[in-house]
C-alpha cells in the first residue's frame, strides 16, 4: 500500500510538472543541480575522487553494453560511430596519462578503452548483421576535424612536450561531443532500446560528475582555478566550455530517462 501511495503521489507531482511553463521546469532543474552541488561539496573531501566516479560511471556504462552485447547477440539501437570516437579519445588521453604519469586514472581508462575496442569489433564483424547502419549516419568528419584544429589552437602549456599538450586537448574536445552520433542515431530510430538507454544515461550521470569537479573548484578557488590549469590561457575556458557542452548535450536524454523510470515506464521514444 505504501509503495502504491508513493507512486501514486509521484505521478500527481510529474503529472502537475509537465503542465507547468519550460521556465519554471528550467529553473526547478537548476535548483536540483545546484543542491547536488552542495552535497558533493560537503560529501567529498578529495577532489581526485570526482575523477574516479566520473571514469566509473562512464566505464560502467560500457559494462552496459557488453552485456547487452553478449547476451542479446545483436546491436541494436547501438551506434558503432561514437563507440569509435570513444575508442579515439581514450586512446589520446590514455597516450597523454602513460607519459605524465601512471594512476588510477591509466587503469580506468585502460579498462575502459579495451572494453569500448571489443564493443567496436563485435557490432563491426559478430553482429554486423543487426547494425542498422543507415540509422548511424552521424558525420565523423564532422567533429574530428574541428575538435583536433582546436586542438593546435588551444592547449595546455603545464604539460611539457607540446605532442602531449594537442593530444590531452583533442581528448578533452572529442570526448565532450563524442555521444551526438548515438543521439543522433536514437532520434533516426525515434526510440530508445532499454539498456542503450540506461548506457546514455551512465554517461550522463558521468558528466554531471566531472562538470561538479569544475564548479566546485572554481567556487573554492574563487576563480583562481582557472589560472592554475594553463597558466590562465585561453585552454581553461575552452576546456571548461566543452565540459558545459557535453553536459547539456546529456542533461535533455537524463531528464526524459529518469522522468520516464521514476513512473514505471522504460523509455521507448525519444522526447520531441
Amino acid at each position: 500500500m505504501g509503495t502504491r501511495r508513493g507512486n501514486s503521489l509521484f505521478n500527481v507531482l510529474i503529472g502537475r510538472l509537465s503542465k507547468v511553463p519550460m521556465k519554471v521546469k528550467i529553473a526547478l532543474g537548476a535548483l536540483l543541480a545546484v543542491c547536488a552541488l552542495v552535497a558533493l561539496k560537503f560529501t567529498v573531501k578529495d577532489m581526485r575522487y570526482f575523477f574516479i566516479a566520473s571514469e566509473t560511471f562512464h566505464l560502467a556504462g560500457t559494462i552496459i553494453l557488453l552485456y547487452k552485447l553478449f547476451t542479446l547477440k545483436n546491436c541494436s539501437g547501438v551506434s558503432l560511430k561514437t563507440q569509435e570516437l570513444i575508442a579515439l579519445f581514450l586512446a589520446a588521453r590514455l597516450s597523454c596519462s602513460t607519459i605524465m604519469e601512471g594512476n588510477i586514472h591509466t587503469l580506468l581508462d585502460m579498462i575502459s578503452l579495451l572494453s569500448v575496442s571489443l564493443i567496436v569489433w563485435m557490432i563491426r564483424f559478430k553482429l554486423k548483421s543487426s547494425y542498422v547502419k543507415e540509422l548511424d549516419n552521424f558525420r565523423l568528419l564532422f567533429v574530428v576535424v574541428p575538435c583536433a584544429v582546436l586542438a593546435l589552437l588551444i592547449h595546455p602549456y603545464t604539460i611539457h612536450f607540446r605532442l602531449t599538450r594537442i593530444l590531452w586537448a583533442f581528448s578533452v574536445y572529442l570526448e565532450a561531443v563524442a555521444v551526438l552520433p548515438q543521439i543522433r542515431f536514437m532520434q533516426n530510430a525515434k526510440m530508445v532500446e532499454t539498456l542503450t538507454g540506461k548506457y546514455v544515461f551512465a554517461l550522463g550521470v558521468s558528466r554531471f560528475i566531472g562538470f561538479a569537479h569544475w564548479i566546485i573548484q572554481i567556487y573554492e578557488t574563487r576563480g583562481a582555478y582557472f589560472y592554475l590549469v594553463g597558466h590562465g590561457h585561453f585552454w581553461f575556458l575552452v576546456a571548461f566550455i566543452a565540459e558545459m557542452i557535453q553536459s547539456f548535450i546529456l542533461a535533455d536524454f537524463c531528464y526524459y530517462y529518469m522522468k520516464s523510470f521514476m513512473q514505471g515506464q522504460l523509455l521507448r521514444k525519444m522526447p520531441v
